[in-house]
C-alpha cells in the first residue's frame, strides 16, 4: 500500500530522507548519462533522477526499458531543487516495475486534453489520469460530502430508496422499462414518492443522494439519461419559503466548504471559476416577474410557459447585475408545467408553490410544496390526464395523516458543471449515459 503521495512529499518531505513513491510514468527524458522520469499519481507528479556514477547501474538500466504509463515504485532520497518541478526531486536508489503497458495509449494521457470529448469519454479511465480532469471528480466527491454534512447537521435522516419501481414517478413515457420476472417494472425517474413516504412515515425530514434515470432523447450539453440527484423532503412546513430556505442554506454551506478547502479551491482556480458571487440572501422572483424582466431584455416567454435555456442565462445576467449574485430563485411556476403533486397557489390555481434555483445560468434545483390532501391529489392527477388507479401505491400514503411538506431535487453533476464552468455536463459525470452511450 502506498504510504505517501507526491503532493505530500513535495510539501512536507524532509530533504535528504529516503522515501518510496508509486505511480505512472508520465514522461521520460534521456540525456545519456542523466535520465529523468516524471512520476505521476493521484495528487500530482514528482521528478525522479538517475545519473551515471551516482545512482545504481541497475536503476539506469531499468529506466532505459520504461515506457509512458508503466506503473512503477521508486525508492530514493528526496532532494530539494528549485529548478525541479515542484521544487524537489527523488534521486533513485531502486525502481520496481509493477506493470508494463502492452501498447501505446490511444489518447494523450496525463497532462493534455487535446482529444475531443467523445474520444476522451471512450477512454475515460485514461482521461482521468490527467490531474485537471481528475480534479472534477475530486471536487464532485467533496460537493456530495458537503451536501451530506449539511443535511445531517440539520437533523435530516438519510434514506435509501428503490431504483426499480412498479410505476412511473411523474407519469409520461420517459421511463426505462426493465425485465422484472413476469411483471412490468421501470428504473426510477426520481425518489420523489419515496421521500414523501419518508416524511409521512414519521421521519419528518429525509434526504438521499442517489442515481435517477430519465429516458429522454435529449442531445444537449446539460442532459443525461442517468445522473445523481441530491434530494430532500421536510415535513410540517409553514409554506414554500421553508423549502426554499433549506435549498439556499444547503448551497451556501456547500460552496463555503469547497472554497475553504485548499484542495478543492485549487481545482476551482485551475478552471478559472473562483469568481462566484454569493450574496447574504439569494434573490427571489416569481415567474410572472421573470416574464417582465425577460421582456425588458428582449426575450419573450409566452405567459404561462416554462423557461428555456436562454431565459435561464438571461436571468443569471439580471441576478449578477441587480443583486451581485450567481444564484436566483424563480418561484410560482405555472401549473401546466409542474407535476400533479405540486401544491397550487391558494386563490390562483394556475400557479404553483414551486421553484427552480438557477446557478450561473442553469437550473440546478427544482422543488416546492407538495399537495398533501388526498382528495385534491386525486383531482389533480385526473386534471393532468392521469389515471389515479395507476398511482394507488402513492396516493394511499395520504389517506392516514400527511403533514404539509415539501422538498427539492438537486442535480449533482449540474452543480459541479456550474462551479467549474464546464461546457458539457458529460464532463462532470465519470461514465456518462446519454441516448447513444452505454460503454464503457
Amino acid at each position: 500500500m502506498k504510504s505517501i503521495y507526491t503532493r505530500d512529499l513535495l510539501q512536507r518531505g524532509a530533504d535528504g530522507e529516503r522515501y518510496r513513491i508509486c505511480g505512472w510514468v508520465d514522461r521520460i527524458r534521456d540525456l545519456g548519462r542523466l535520465k529523468f522520469i516524471l512520476l505521476r499519481d493521484r495528487e500530482g507528479s514528482i521528478q525522479v533522477i538517475a545519473k551515471y556514477g551516482e545512482n545504481p547501474a541497475e536503476v539506469l538500466e531499468t529506466v532505459s526499458h520504461l515506457d509512458r504509463e508503466d506503473v512503477i515504485c521508486v525508492r530514493g532520497i528526496l532532494k530539494r531543487n528549485p529548478q525541479a518541478p515542484g521544487g524537489a526531486e527523488i534521486s533513485a536508489e531502486s525502481i520496481e516495475i509493477l506493470s508494463k503497458v502492452v501498447e501505446p495509449a490511444p489518447i494523450e494521457v496525463g497532462s493534455s486534453t487535446e482529444s475531443d470529448l467523445s474520444t476522451r469519454l471512450r477512454w475515460r479511465w485514461l482521461d482521468t489520469r490527467n490531474p485537471r480532469i481528475m480534479g472534477i471528480f475530486i471536487l464532485e466527491s467533496e460537493v456530495a460530502n458537503a451536501f451530506r454534512e449539511f443535511f445531517r447537521s440539520r437533523g435530516f435522516v438519510e434514506i435509501f430508496t428503490p431504483k426499480i419501481v412498479g410505476g412511473a414517478t411523474e407519469g409520461g413515457a420517459e421511463v426505462f422499462p426493465v425485465v422484472y420476472f413476469d411483471r412490468n417494472a421501470y428504473l426510477a425517474q426520481s425518489p420523489q414518492f419515496y421521500k414523501q413516504m419518508g416524511v409521512i412515515a414519521g421521519f419528518e425530514k429525509v434526504f438521499e443522494i442517489g442515481p435517477v434515470y430519465r429516458a429522454e432523447k435529449h442531445h444537449t450539453v446539460r442532459h443525461l439519461t442517468e445522473y445523481h440527484s441530491v434530494d430532500y423532503e421536510v415535513g410540517f412546513i409553514d409554506g414554500l419559503n421553508d423549502v426554499i430556505g433549506v435549498a439556499e442554506d444547503a448551497f451556501k454551506y456547500v460552496v463555503g466548504r469547497i472554497l475553504e478547502n485548499s484542495r478543492t479551491k485549487e481545482i476551482i482556480d485551475r478552471y478559472n471559476a473562483s469568481d462566484m458571487l454569493i450574496p447574504k440572501k439569494f434573490p427571489r422572483i416569481t415567474m410572472r416577474e421573470a416574464y417582465r424582466v425577460l421582456d425588458t431584455m428582449g426575450k419573450r416567454i409566452p405567459y404561462g410557459e416554462d423557461l428555456d435555456s436562454e431565459a435561464e442565462k438571461l436571468l443569471w445576467t439580471y441576478a449578477r447585475k441587480e443583486h451581485s449574485s450567481d444564484f436566483i430563485f424563480v418561484t410560482e411556476y405555472p401549473w401546466k408545467v409542474r407535476p400533479f403533486y405540486a401544491m397550487r397557489k391558494p386563490g390562483e390555481p394556475e400557479w404553483t408553490l414551486s421553484f427552480d434555483l438557477i446557478f450561473r445560468g442553469l437550473e440546478v434545483a427544482t422543488g416546492g410544496q407538495r399537495e398533501h390532501r388526498y382528495n385534491i391529489l386525486v383531482e389533480q392527477a385526473r386534471e393532468k390526464g392521469l389515471n389515479p388507479d395507476n398511482f394507488w401505491f402513492y396516493l394511499e400514503f395520504f389517506k392516514y395523516g400527511a403533514p404539509p411538506h415539501g422538498g427539492a431535487g438537486i442535480g449533482l453533476e449540474r452543480v459541479v458543471m456550474q462551479i467549474l464552468k464546464l461546457q458539457n455536463i458529460r464532463e462532470a459525470r465519470l461514465l456518462p449515459r446519454d441516448p447513444e452511450r452505454l460503454f464503457p
